[in-house]
């Protein structure tokens, strides 16, 4: 069967893996959800604060470059699961079986490759700047565990891009038209029907509350 976003599901242990990361990816997402409007809510603070008050956030400079992080990096690997990075589809949208899923395939073992090395250097600056003891300027807060942060989500991007690896393989063995734990390239046709079908579910689960 198909979920939402294209990924297609199945019974098999791929498949399994690709749900459970999943769910831990959604949960991540979630809280860079709420990094975000705890950012809105204290800009929001510090700028009524400053206006009539003349009192603004006490280290609001560095609270956010500490928020930053967090926004940024919480949903990459739920995003990648989706299929929602910005791509051009002009010529990888015209091939289908075993050719499509060789140029995935290495498109997504380059990716895997530069994640590795980017997790690499970032864990070495979250160690770096606990070894340091590096604070930020105001409210010397600590800075190794918003850069550790980038460190484990690059993990669990390193990760998912094993998954689509191993889905991408798998295709290319069996030849299938549309493997699990992949997102599939949709056309614009589809992509507009899938929105609206998302639109009216959200209608409806709204109209029974």
């Amino acid at each position: 069967m198909a979920s939402a976003h294209n990924v297609r599901e199945d019974a098999t242990w791929l498949s399994r893996a690709d749900r459970a990361l999943f769910y831990i990816e959604g949960k991540l997402t979630l809280l860079g959800g709420l990094a975000i409007l705890l950012a809105m809510l204290i800009s929001v603070a510090n700028i009524l604060g400053r206006k009539i008050f003349n009192m603004p956030v006490p280290g609001y400079v560095a609270i956010m470059q500490q928020m930053v992080p967090l926004m940024a990096f919480l949903g990459v690997a739920y995003c990648q699961r989706l299929g929602g990075h910005i791509r051009m589809d002009l010529v990888a949208g015209k091939l289908r079986g075993r050719v499509l899923w060789l140029t995935e395939a290495i498109g997504i073992l380059v990716m895997l490759i530069l994640s590795v090395a980017l997790f690499y250097g970032a864990f070495d600056h979250a160690s770096r700047a606990l070894t340091l003891g590096d604070t930020t300027d105001d409210l010397n807060i600590p800075t190794w565990p918003v850069k550790m942060v980038v460190a484990v989500m690059f993990a669990f991007l390193i990760a998912r891009l094993v998954l689509q690896l191993w889905g991408y393989a798998r295709a290319m063995r069996t030849g299938e038209d549309e493997p699990v734990a992949v997102p599939l390239i949709e056309d614009a046709a589809a992509q507009a029907l899938a929105e609206a079908r998302t639109v009216s579910t959200r209608e409806k689960s709204e109209d029974q509350l």
